[in-house]
């Protein structure tokens, strides 16, 4: 399960935030998913809650908003939406679609005090 080593990460970018910027507390955690990301919310919100214990954001909300896939056909360069990896090209049918978008993971904004 990545999902642990993902919510240890986003506990390391929120500790290391919090030295250089001088907070004690985390009240909110947002983050962006990408939809090809292959990231399993639900285990990484109960992941999340487990890492953070006894850290500045033992009480965090995790906020996660989804972003769509998005890709680019090698063959006919149509850009479409596309919901999961090695699909068709909906214009020419080649299955040489580039993933353009929607496979990252970031931490988008902190609510802290």
């Amino acid at each position: 399960m990545h999902e642990m080593s993902l919510a240890e990460s986003v506990l390391q970018i929120i500790e290391d935030t919090a030295r250089k910027q001088g907070y004690t507390r985390v009240k909110t955690v947002w983050l962006e998913i990408g939809q090809l990301a292959c990231v399993e919310q639900a285990s990484l919100r109960f992941c999340f809650d487990l890492v953070v214990r006894d850290s500045i954001a033992h009480e965090a909300c995790l906020e996660i908003t989804e972003i769509a896939g998005q890709g680019r056909c090698a063959q006919c360069s149509a850009e479409m939406p596309i919901a999961a990896l090695y699909e068709a090209c909906p214009k020419c049918g080649s299955y040489e679609v580039q993933v353009t978008g929607g496979d990252e993971m970031r931490v988008k904004e902190l609510e802290v005090e």
